[in-house]
């Protein structure tokens, strides 16, 4: 009898709830359950559910455990949103996990492994620049000035193969030395971006 009497003002409660949160409902007044083949229904749902259902229990979980399931569907979440969008395939790429761990990425790097910066091959995809190519005569891209642009020679680093781009690209991401050096060559385009427009 007291687990019917706390399962029902549980269901109370519940209801109040849901009434107040949701002010479009309207509740009425039906004079008898007779001949009301919803309210039949549910008379019926509840008294199985007191004669039969599990009673309702009150086990409470310890809060971090709570934040840590939480955190846990989160994160099942976000990855698979990650790993099935559309947009960010470039960072994807280079991190296919999604972590809650900030990386110590700085904007020189998130320009250049995203490749949405300063670049001619960039600019003319959405229409900002007239041309893709660099002033040196090369397809104005981030591994263009990574690699070959005569006015980034200082910092330039060996050019991959076609088909290893994907993993030098991931070798230069977790690499201070090298991510320095495209700290570098952004900032320098970012400041003389005259230089490298095409003639």
């Amino acid at each position: 009898m007291c687990l019917q009497k706390e399962y029902l003002q549980h269901q109370s409660l519940y209801k109040q709830v849901i009434l107040l949160s949701n002010p479009r409902i309207k509740v009425s007044w039906v004079q008898a359950h007779a001949g009301n083949i919803g309210n039949e229904r549910a008379d019926q749902l509840a008294k199985d559910a007191t004669q039969h259902g599990q009673p309702y229990s009150h086990t409470k979980l310890p809060k971090p455990h709570i934040k840590g399931l939480l955190r846990k569907r989160m994160l099942e979440e976000w990855q698979t949103s990650w790993k099935n969008g559309d947009t960010g395939r470039k960072i994807y790429n280079i991190m296919p996990s999604v972590s809650l761990r900030p990386t110590n990425w700085i904007r020189e790097d998130v320009i250049f492994f995203s490749q949405h910066g300063p670049f001619p091959a960039y600019l003319k995809r959405f229409h900002l620049s007239n041309s893709d190519y660099c002033s040196c005569g090369g397809i104005g891209t981030a591994l263009h000035y990574a690699t070959e642009c005569i006015d980034t020679l200082s910092s330039h680093m060996r050019k991959p193969a076609p088909n290893f781009e994907q993993e030098w690209l991931k070798r230069v991401a977790n690499n201070l030395v090298s991510r320095q050096k495209i700290c570098g060559i952004i900032k320098f385009i970012s400041e003389n971006i005259d230089l490298f427009r095409p003639p």
